[in-house]
Parts: structure tokens; sequence; C-alpha cells
């Protein structure tokens, strides 16, 4: 049987910090690859707190055969000992369909959400980890958002922020999410990709606790080869790289020809790579680390983390999903609340 006892550092004292696990759309594969997760050591750099049904979530791991155990959160004594808590912030029907979306399902993702931003405002989590939610199932419920990045942006009160992706050594951060490509491309300008740069470099050092080293993708074929092949590269990317390497003092380079930066990157030679847009970056990282990749939120006054993948409806319900993003993202969930926890108390 699985506990939520785990790691400690080297004088023996616990160091992990306590971080809310949504199960994502109930319809999907969430809640089984939480409870899986879980169940295989992911909680080992975290105290994690469940935020779903408990009921709902004893009976997914019943169905399939996962041994964990699950209490009910208590505040004063927290997470702990040989039980995994759950904070039941919603009741999910017992009618609830695999693989369909549907407003009870939206509508409780989004309430898990919710749930956890409200127990980090209380000073009862240090982190958000996310388990995947339908997009059309949130709009059904209520929440009327684009996907989590925006919701959580939203809950906080954070104006800027962005999506990025870490995959080992390769981390990927992201010019726009949800757009069009034509829309994409566009929103590929100067100054925004100036702001993006700066940001990047700010957020991934605080993260990371040292400089970084970043690269820009272009958008054409070899980044335009010199303009053979575009013109946004020199109009666009190059006068921002540039401003941020001459008046910023930014280590940047670019732009590379995005079909070999994100494997440079992987290799270690980049510490993170700004993708031009959405598909992009994901294409790259999926192929390269698909199952262990993990979603970060940059910006965010909290740490927050989701998998590399959508919900799969299907194969929901089948006790085959992989849980292996997920497990990541919660062990990273915990690493880097504690590396922000330790860079606050060095400050």
């Amino acid at each position: 049987m699985a506990t939520a006892s785990g790691g400690k550092d080297r004088t023996g004292e616990a160091v992990r910090r306590r971080i809310a696990v949504t199960i994502g759309d109930a319809a999907g594969i969430g809640p089984e690859i939480v409870l899986r997760a879980l169940a295989d050591g992911a909680g080992d750099t975290a105290k994690p707190i469940i935020i779903g049904d408990i009921e709902f979530l004893r009976r997914e791991a019943d169905k399939f055969g996962i041994d964990i155990r699950l209490e009910n959160y208590d505040k004063e004594t927290g997470p702990g000992g040989e039980a995994f808590h759950v904070f039941s912030a919603v009741t999910l029907p017992g009618s609830l369909t695999y693989g369909v979306e549907s407003e009870a399902a939206g509508k409780a993702a989004g309430d898990c959400i919710v749930a956890a931003v409200d127990l980090w405002k209380a000073g009862e989590v240090d982190a958000i980890s996310t388990a995947p939610i339908s997009k059309r199932s949130l709009r059904m419920g209520g929440h009327d958002y684009p996907g989590h990045t925006e919701f959580l942006a939203a809950l906080t009160g954070t104006s800027k922020f962005a999506m990025s992706f870490f995959a080992d050594r390769l981390r990927v951060v992201l010019v726009s999410t949800h757009l069009p490509l034509r829309d994409a491309i566009e929103a590929v300008t100067p100054e925004r990709l100036e702001d993006l740069i700066r940001f990047t470099s700010e957020q991934l050092e605080r993260l990371l606790g040292r400089p970084v080293k970043i690269a820009v993708a272009g958008i054409n074929p070899h980044a335009s080869e010199n303009g053979m092949f575009g013109t946004e590269e020199a109009e666009r990317i190059t006068p921002a790289i540039e401003r941020c390497r001459d008046v910023h003092g930014i280590e940047v380079s670019g732009p590379y020809s995005p079909d070999t930066i994100f494997l440079r990157g992987y290799r270690g030679e980049f510490d993170a790579v700004i993708a031009c847009y959405h598909d992009q970056a994901t294409i790259a990282v999926k192929s390269l680390s698909f199952g262990t990749a993990v979603n970060v939120t940059l910006g965010l006054p909290l740490i927050r983390t989701s998998v590399d993948h959508g919900t799969a409806f299907d194969i929901a319900g089948q006790g085959v999903a992989d849980a292996s993003s997920m497990a990541e993202a919660i062990r990273l969930g915990g690493k880097l609340a504690e590396k922000r926890k330790a860079s606050a108390h060095a400050e």
C-alpha cells in the first residue's frame, strides 16, 4: 500500500512542501493518473493534498486496483502519515460517463482548481499540480477560460504570465498559447518578444537559482536563411534579441533554425528555448520527452505544474493510463516550491 511519507534532506529533516493535486476532468484519465502516480511514490518530494471527491476517488482506486489509502483532509494535522489526504471540494455524480464531455465534469474540474488556489491563498499549500481538463467541458460547466494557464492567472490576479515546459534539461517558453497559427505568427512582435525574453530570464533565474542562457527559435524554415525564406526573423526577432543582449545584459542568442534548436536545448546547450508558437514548442517537447515533460506556468505567485498531455478520453476508464507525466509534475512541483522557499529565506 502506498503511503504519504517521503524524502528528507541531508540532515534528516523533512523538507517536502504541501502541494494541492487537482484531479482534472473526472470523465478523463485525471483521477486515475493522480491515484496511480501517488501510489507509485510521486509524493516523495511533496506532501500532496488531492483536490476532488473522496468517495469517487475511492471507487476509482478500487476499480483500477490501485493500492492507496485515502482520508479526508484535516487542516490541523495536514497531509502525512500512511494516508493521502483528500480535500473534497466537489461531489461527482455516479452517472458520469467516461470519455464524454459534460457540464458536471467541467464544473467539478473548475471548482477543484478554485479550491486549490483558495488553499494556497490560505497558506495551506505551497504549490499546485493539475491533472488534465477538457476546455470544452470547462466552458460547459460555467468556467469560461481557454485553459488552466488563463484560469489560474485570473484567480491569482496575475496579468503577466507564460506557458513553459520542463523536459529534463530542455525548457521551452511560449510566445503565445492557443491561437490560430496565422494569429500566432502575427503575435511575434519585437516588443512582445523582448518582454518575454526578459521575463523568462527573470523567472528561470528565480526558479533555478542561477543565471540562465536563452536561445530563440526562428519562425521560418532555417530561421529564414538570411532572408531567403521570409523577413520575420530580421524584422521581429533579431531586434528583440539584440536589445535584450546589449541593453539588458541577458545571455540570449538566435534566431536559430526551429528544426534543430530544441534538440540542442535538450542536450543542455541552453537553459531555455523561446518558441514562437504553441505547436512549435509542443511537437518538440512531446517528441523528445512525452510522458516525462511537465507544464510549468511562469509568472504566477504560486508554483504550478501540470502534465504534458490531455484528458485521453479514448482510454478513460480502462485502467491503462500512463501516470509518468503526472508523477513528474508532482515531483517537480515539490522541488520548485522548496527552491522558492529556500530563495525567499536567503533574501
